[in-house]
């Protein structure tokens, strides 16, 4: 069975947020070591550090690891499980296999983005606007989806991973065959995004009328692949960050794929 990239990337997250939210995390750091069944002298040596720095962490004489420590702990759990033919990380996929399947990229943005510059960024046009006269609003991020692998293989419960921490955000569709059901989808989760976009598939008559009825913003992508439109859309998430970082960028530059 392989596994995808978007696989590993869903429980390195996990992972990770999991020990950073823990009340105790050098508790959370030896769980998720135990499941990956590797020693603490075997984790050291993927992580170059010596053992006693995983046992002082785990038992709580030393303090919270910070972030960057916490990556370098998540990624060598995961090599470590790849030498020996990723067995975890399969048993994981079985287990959550449905959504990261159908994701093909999910992103919290630092600050809200106006569609505006979404639009920009993937070479939008705007179907369906808001009842209000299509005022600009923002954005907290996006999920780029396979439509077809979303309703084949994701159930009720599933549809609402789709959204993220937020759904104030953008689901991006691509490989639409039947524009309606993408739709029908947000009717089944019960949550309304901000705004849905279609990848090379210009809504039809029917689709425009659900939308309207749902008042769901409608945009679509004429962006030539789905990897241009997954890079346009992480360089749009840069350029948020460098912007809550201080480095304002006027105007908002237009992102090339």
């Amino acid at each position: 069975m392989a596994v995808s990239p978007s696989v590993r990337e869903v429980l390195a997250r996990r992972i990770a947020g999991e020990i950073i939210l823990s009340g105790k995390p050098g508790v959370t750091m030896r769980k998720w070591r135990e499941l990956f069944v590797v020693s603490q002298l075997g984790l050291s040596e993927v992580m170059h550090v010596s053992s006693s720095v995983i046992s002082d962490y785990e038992s709580g004489r030393r303090k919270s690891p910070g972030a960057k420590f916490i990556r370098r702990f998540v990624l060598a759990l995961l090599q470590f499980d790849e030498t020996k033919g990723g067995r975890f990380v399969r048993e994981f996929a079985k287990l959550t296999g449905s959504p990261s399947m159908a994701i093909v990229d999910l992103r919290e943005f630092h600050i809200p983005v106006r569609i505006e510059y979404l639009c920009r960024a993937i070479n939008g046009q705007i179907i369906v606007f808001e009842e209000d006269g299509g005022s600009i609003k923002e954005i907290n991020g996006y999920t780029v989806v396979d439509s077809k692998c979303a309703v084949e293989v994701l159930s009720g419960y599933e549809y609402a991973q789709l959204f993220g921490v937020s759904s104030e955000r953008a689901l991006v569709f691509t490989n639409v065959e039947n524009g309606v059901l993408p739709l029908m989808i947000v009717r089944v989760c019960g949550l309304k995004p901000r705004v849905i976009v279609f990848h090379k598939t210009m809504p039809d008559e029917e689709t425009v009328k659900l939308a309207q009825y749902e008042q769901i913003p409608l945009i679509y992508s004429d962006t030539p692949t789905v990897e241009q439109l997954v890079k346009s859309l992480r360089k749009l998430y840069r350029v948020a960050l460098r912007i809550k970082m201080g480095r304002r960028i006027k105007p908002p530059p237009k992102i090339s794929t």
